[in-house]
């Protein structure tokens, strides 16, 4: 899921003009009234508060069809995409496993596919608002679930935690962080509500790989696989209709969120996604459509990549400024976010934090040292100080 409420400033380079997307792609078909608006050097062709009706599908490009499904968090959609073949439907992403969501599917089943089956269910990584009906779809159907293997293997790992008590190493993991006993409490109550969000994945899937081309609708589309936000997230490239499926790796207005837990407390994917994203702005051209899992559709790939790198970038900056005392994590939100951190986010920005500042000691511009009662304190490195 999206992150933590960051949102990138504003003032980046453009031309000042509105391109309709007819003018920005001849190739594309769609339903939806042309409302090009620029916005921080993003053009979105529909505009960018643009809200289909729920559960009603809007025709994107030539088989590909766009399909909003509200839920009952802060955030309230998401995006996900069916791509028509001539004896069936492929279904990229799925939504959280709630009544209310497999409502519109069924009608989404009988009103809209009519008789064609689903031939596959894409997911392109594994939080809940994206595989929680897979399971359920995949077995209504008897077809196959494609995934990366990253992405499934840790989805049923996290899935088995279910009704489990929160083990005593992530106990440690967020004392480490600065919580205290009320907040370690409320996470043991919270621990393994993973797996309620999600209907069981199925016990075998297709896997998914980096740079693998398959054929849909008689069209090329390229798997492009990005780290950071989650393990092996997949994107979908295809250059004849001139589309990216995004998923959560580019979002026109939210950061993702990029986290550590305590599975894997030394971890650096701060770095895999600052590197993820610039491999992506090299290999890919700029002038896709992108169609993102939150938010609206919009072109500007490349500069939106940009700004998520240069973000981050000087967040890591800030947050080494902070750290001219020793400081716990908790003690970091103030350098990295705006909004207050309530217990609603606590678990997200404290993983983002600690994304941050493992980054900041891979880089080796921060030290840490973990005191008497198991709390860690990070500092900048006295060399590194005075060299800045």
């Amino acid at each position: 899921m999206p992150a933590t409420g960051k949102t990138p400033s504003g003032g980046w380079a453009n031309t000042g003009q509105l391109w309709t997307s007819a003018e920005l792609a001849p190739t594309i078909e769609h339903m939806l009234s042309d409302q090009p608006e620029l916005y921080r050097g993003l053009n979105y062709p529909w505009g960018r508060k643009v809200n289909p009706a729920p559960g009603i599908p809007e025709k994107i490009a030539e088989g590909v069809y766009w399909l909003r499904i509200p839920m009952p968090i802060s955030l309230d959609h998401i995006n996900l995409w069916l791509l028509e073949e001539e004896d069936g439907w492929t279904i990229v992403d799925t939504c959280l496993d709630l009544p209310q969501s497999r409502e519109i599917w069924e009608q989404v089943f009988s009103e809209f596919m009519g008789d064609k089956p689903v031939l596959r269910v894409i997911c392109t990584h594994l939080h809940p608002d994206h595989v929680g009906l897979a399971g359920w779809i995949t077995e209504r159907f008897g077809c196959q679930l494609w995934m990366s293997r990253e992405e499934f293997l840790m989805c049923r790992a996290m899935a088995g935690d279910t009704g489990r008590e929160a083990p005593e190493v992530a106990i440690r993991f967020y004392r480490a962080a600065g919580y205290t006993d009320e907040q370690l409490d409320k996470y043991r109550r919270k621990f393994g509500g993973f797996g309620r969000m999600i209907s069981p994945l199925p016990d075998s899937f297709r896997r998914l790989v980096d740079g693998e081309t398959f054929r849909i609708n008689n069209r090329y589309w390229q798997v492009i696989v990005g780290s950071g936000h989650s393990p092996e997230h997949v994107a979908l490239y295809c250059p004849a209709l001139k589309l990216l499926i995004s998923g959560d790796q580019v979002l026109p207005k939210i950061t993702p969120n990029v986290s550590v837990f305590p599975t894997e407390p030394e971890g650096d994917p701060l770095k895999e996604w600052l590197r993820s994203n610039g491999r992506i702005r090299d290999n890919l051209p700029d002038d896709l459509l992108v169609l993102p899992a939150h938010e609206a559709p919009f072109y500007g790939l490349h500069v939106r990549l940009t700004q998520l790198i240069e973000t981050h970038e000087r967040d890591l900056d800030k947050l080494f400024e902070h750290l001219a005392e020793p400081k716990r994590a908790v003690d970091c939100f103030p350098a990295l976010f705006k909004r207050e951190i309530t217990d609603a986010v606590l678990g997200m920005a404290t993983g983002e934090t600690l994304a941050h500042l493992n980054c900041l000691l891979g880089r080796r511009r921060v030290r840490c040292n973990r005191d008497e009662h198991g709390v860690d304190w990070y500092e900048q490195k006295p060399e590194i100080s005075a060299f800045d």
